[in-house]
């Protein structure tokens, strides 16, 4: 059974990235940490890896399908690959436990800002939205589609993903996530992208992202479990099939308050541990 838990919890990541183009990681370095007892640091490279291999593999299927944002996806992911480093030469400095508490307090936040914003704004999960906006640069999302519906990649808006992209890959080096959770609310957030395809182009992001970050900690000698990695990608594969065509039977609202529940309960098992001694 120990030899299938790496399957079992990358069909768990896998179905997260398909549901929603994030959360694969955030479930990820939890389930390593405390599913299989691997040290928080090696499960950080692990996660990378394992959560990177995963996305791209969702990303060449959403591209396929043409439901991708490229031009926006690789501003964001260059930005994104600059942080990276930054994160790993922090996080190689912290000690474990603040590194995992850190990670827990992330997971609390994410998950009430979701919920909130599935009730208060659900019709930002519906669909691409049109040109609503006026034509003053200044007013509405940095990232706009024009009347043929193409994304205007405007000044604006490339600053406006620089930035976002830059602190994504920051975590994604420190903590071990591919910062889906955070691509796809700004994607939404900065632009009129809808749920949909902003899940799509955070795949791509991720994946990028994920390289990156990969490659910032093995070069500051956190060691990579192949072997593990290598399970964990087999099961991410088919969590992300199965992720992909159920989110095809969800909305966009269901889809936030499923993740931000899920992140909730297993933020809420890290803080228990530490507080009270559980998992030990």
């Amino acid at each position: 059974m120990p030899d299938l838990l790496p399957i079992l919890f990358g069909v768990i990541v896998g179905l997260t990235l398909g549901l929603t183009g994030g959360g694969g990681s955030i479930f990820a370095l939890p389930l390593l940490v405390y599913g299989m007892g691997v040290d928080p640091h090696q499960a950080v490279a692990v996660s990378l890896a394992a959560v990177g291999a995963t996305a791209a593999i969702g990303a060449i299927h959403r591209l396929r399908r043409g439901e991708m944002e490229i031009g926006v996806g690789l501003i964001f992911a260059a930005a994104g690959s600059l942080g990276t480093p930054v994160g790993a030469w922090i996080g190689a400095r912290l000690p474990s436990d603040l590194l995992l508490l850190t990670f827990s307090g992330l997971m609390l936040f994410v998950a009430v800002r979701m919920w909130l914003r599935s009730i208060r704004r659900p019709e930002e999960s519906l669909i691409v939205r049109g040109s609503i906006w006026d034509d003053d640069d200044t007013n509405g999302p940095a990232c706009r589609h024009d009347p043929t519906g193409r994304l205007r990649l405007t000044g604006r808006c490339t600053i406006a993903m620089s930035v976002v992209g830059l602190v994504t890959g920051i975590l994604s080096g420190l903590l071990g996530v591919g910062g889906g959770f955070i691509i796809v609310p700004a994607l939404m957030f900065f632009s009129t992208l809808g749920v949909y395809r902003a899940v799509a182009t955070s795949l791509l992001v991720i994946t990028i992202i994920g390289s990156a970050g990969l490659i910032s900690h093995l070069v500051a000698g956190n060691p990579l479990d192949l072997a593990m990695t290598a399970k964990f990608v087999i099961g991410g594969t088919i969590g992300m099939g199965l992720g992909t065509r159920l989110s095809l039977r969800l909305s966009g609202p269901a889809l936030q308050r499923l993740f931000a529940v899920a992140i909730l309960l297993l933020a809420s098992f890290m803080v228990a541990s530490h507080l009270f001694g559980a998992g030990e």
